[in-house]
C-alpha cells in the first residue's frame, strides 16, 4: 500500500501541465457525453490531440493511434448529432444495437485487436502489446458506437477504462490512471443516463402512434 502511495504521490508531482489540460478536458467531455451535451466533441477533440503527442512518447503505439481515431470520430459524431433525421428533434435519440449492428461490433473489436497484436508485437518496440491492443480495441468499438449515439458504447467504455487503469499506471502516467478510474464512475452513470433516455424517447414515440392511431 506504501509503494502504491508513493507511486502516486510521486506520479503527480511529475505530472506536465499537456497532461493536466489533456485529462482535465477528457473529464469535461466524458461528462458532457453522460448528459448528452454536443460540447463532449470539442472538449473531448482537445484532449485526444494531447493524447496522440503523450501516447507516441510513452510507446503507447495502439492508443496513439486510438486517439488520432477518436479525434475523426469525434468530427463526424458531431456531425451526426447535430443532424438527426426528423426536423422535430435537436439531436438524434439514443437506441440499442439490433443484430445486424452487434454482428458489426463483434466484428469490429475482433479485427481490431487482431490487427494491433500483430502490428504491435512484429513492428514496434511496445513492451505491452497485448493490453495495449486490448484497450485499444474496445476504445475504437466505444467511439464508434458513442458517435452513433447506441447505449451498448458506454459498456464497451467502461471495459476500456477498467484495463486502462492499470496499464497507464504501469507507464507511471498516475494521472492519467486516475482520469479511467473516474472515468469509470461516469461510464456507468453515462450508462444509467441513456438507458434513462432511450426509455422516455420510445415511451414518447410509443404514446404518439397510440395517439395517431386513435385519429
Amino acid at each position: 500500500m506504501e509503494f502504491i502511495i508513493d507511486g502516486i504521490v510521486t506520479g503527480v508531482l511529475q505530472t506536465t501541465i499537456l497532461e493536466w489540460i489533456a485529462v482535465a478536458t477528457g473529464l469535461l467531455s466524458v461528462w458532457y457525453s453522460m448528459k448528452e451535451n454536443i460540447w463532449v466533441y470539442p472538449t473531448g477533440i482537445v484532449s485526444v490531440l494531447i493524447y496522440v503527442y503523450i501516447a507516441y512518447i510513452y510507446k503507447l503505439y495502439a492508443d496513439m493511434g486510438v486517439n488520432f481515431y477518436y479525434f475523426i470520430m469525434s468530427v463526424y459524431g458531431w456531425y451526426y448529432w447535430l443532424h438527426p433525421k426528423s426536423d422535430s428533434r435537436e439531436q438524434v435519440p439514443v437506441t440499442m444495437n439490433n443484430r445486424t449492428e452487434n454482428v458489426i461490433s463483434a466484428a469490429l473489436t475482433i479485427g481490431s485487436f487482431s490487427i494491433l497484436y500483430f502490428v504491435l508485437s512484429n513492428f514496434t518496440d511496445s513492451d505491452v502489446p497485448f493490453w495495449d491492443s486490448l484497450t485499444t480495441c474496445f476504445a475504437i468499438l466505444g467511439m464508434y458506437l458513442m458517435a452513433r449515439k447506441k447505449l451498448e458504447s458506454w459498456i464497451a467504455w467502461i471495459i476500456t477504462d477498467l484495463i486502462s487503469i492499470p496499464l497507464y499506471f504501469y507507464k507511471e502516467l498516475v494521472l492519467t490512471s486516475f482520469q479511467f478510474l473516474v472515468f469509470t464512475l461516469i461510464a456507468i452513470g453515462g450508462y444509467i443516463s441513456w438507458k434513462r433516455s432511450m426509455e422516455e424517447n420510445n415511451s414518447k414515440l410509443k404514446l404518439r402512434e397510440e395517439q395517431a392511431e386513435a385519429i
